[in-house]
């Protein structure tokens, strides 16, 4: 977790969500959900995020050289993370190098372009790169700059991808060229917006930079692109036009924020980790342990009916049913049929939870949970679970809830602490302006 305790040592409330994942790990390492060199902190990106959304025209790649005072050659039509490096010569490194690094947002994400489409899970170097930039202002956070819409490369991996981007970053800068392509390829992407536009994290780029505009025109500019927007189902979200003269101190003020902005997305990711055992991990494995005791349960029956079968067969043939009421050899015929059936059962088990495990591994990914949803199942394959009608997971206990329920309260009180430290930090602000106009009139 040294990313993690990196960006948290510059704020003591992640400093405190540190723990509370270690404390989680702890659990979910105990019910056989995590490996021990695995942890739940890696589910989401530690770094600032900011990702780039855009048509066809150059206006995205300008603005970008522009912002960050470089001239990239990035490849258009691959997702780019930029990432900050002190050395003066730029880098470009394979999508494999994402896919593998935890600390970086596109971690094993060729396991979900392989489902989305099978075959391309392999490709993952055609779908993203790292290119590294020596600029100031990539320094503690990345840039995704997603591809242009080209008709000619959109494909369900695509697709995946840029909505994978919007649900993980914390600011997206839309430009407005994205509206104006063609609506057959940009449908999914707008609904992806229109998904989570509540989230605050949308700021529409408006590019004009070739012209000078005053004030008024801006505003007539903002309000046609708000009432076009609301077309398509978006409400919400901050304008900024580019333009020669063009203010562009909201982008610097998002970016600015961009640290709060990752500390809640952290905390929001902690809170759904926790959650999720008790709401989804718990309900998953217990449906799969039903059916595995239905199913071991029946084949256990159609072998001990075969069994009292030959019985029957064999009254009819030489008389046997005497025996079993017989005081020294009934008695030894019940305690070695069971002896026969007690082995005969748990290897009957033993097969039916390989099918089931099979079953609960694509189980994981179809709802694509980072949590090992057959480790649990095989951990809740003891003896005595196998003969008794349990099907309780194990560790699906008071203790353990009572323990997630802990998790929950800290994580919420770590969102207040955030909220608190947030409120304090506007309301030193204000004060300083307020000193400062004070100071002025005397």
């Amino acid at each position: 977790m040294n990313l993690e305790k990196q960006f948290a040592s510059t704020d003591p409330v992640l400093q405190k969500a540190v723990k509370v994942f270690q404390e989680l790990d702890d659990l979910e390492f105990e019910l056989g959900l995590l490996d021990n060199d695995e942890t739940t902190a890696r589910r989401c990106s530690w770094w600032p995020l900011i990702s780039t959304l855009g048509g066809y025209s150059p206006a995205k790649s300008e603005f970008i050289d522009r912002f960050l005072d470089a001239h990239l050659h990035t490849t258009r039509h691959k997702f780019t993370v930029l990432q900050y490096t002190p050395q003066t010569n730029s880098a470009t490194l394979p999508g494999t190098a994402l896919d593998a690094d935890h600390r970086l947002p596109f971690y094993k994400i060729s396991r979900e372009i392989e489902q989305a489409r099978p075959g391309e899970g392999s490709k993952i170097n055609s779908y993203l790169e790292l290119v590294t930039v020596h600029s100031n202002k990539l320094k503690n956070k990345l840039i995704i700059d997603t591809p242009v819409l080209n008709p000619a490369a959109e494909n369900v991996a695509n697709t995946k991808l840029r909505q994978h981007v919007i649900a993980i970053s914390d600011l997206v800068l839309v430009f407005t060229d994205l509206f104006d392509t063609d609506p057959e390829f940009n449908k999914d992407t707008i609904a992806g917006i229109v998904k989570h536009q509540d989230t605050n994290k949308f700021l529409y780029v408006i590019d004009h930079f070739e012209l000078n505009l005053d004030e008024n025109k801006i505003h007539e500019i903002i309000a046609s692109w708000q009432r076009r927007l609301n077309d398509f189902g978006i409400f919400t979200g901050q304008f900024v036009v580019l333009s020669q003269n063009g203010n562009t101190s909201l982008i610097e003020q998002r970016i600015n924020n961009l640290n709060s902005d990752r500390s809640y997305r952290v905390l929001d990711a902690l809170e759904t980790s926790i959650r999720s055992v008790d709401d989804v991990v718990m309900d998953e494995v217990e449906s799969a342990l039903v059916s595995w005791k239905e199913r071991s349960n029946a084949t256990t029956l159609i072998i001990l009916s075969f069994v009292i079968m030959l019985i029957l067969f064999a009254e009819i043939a030489v008389g046997i049913l005497d025996l079993f009421f017989d005081p020294i050899i009934g008695p030894a015929i019940i305690v070695g049929l069971i002896a026969i059936m007690t082995p005969l059962h748990l290897l009957v088990s033993k097969v039916h939870a390989k099918f089931i495990i099979k079953q609960l591994h694509k189980r994981q990914k179809q709802l694509n949970l980072s949590e090992d949803l057959s480790g649990l199942f095989e951990k809740s394959l003891t003896f005595w679970r196998m003969l008794l009608p349990i099907t309780k997971p194990v560790g699906d206990n008071k203790k353990n809830r009572k323990k997630l329920n802990g998790l929950m309260e800290q994580t919420k009180d770590l969102v207040q602490a955030l909220n608190d430290q947030f409120s304090r930090s506007q309301h030193q602000d204000y004060q300083a302006h307020y000193d400062l106009q004070t100071e002025e009139e005397y």
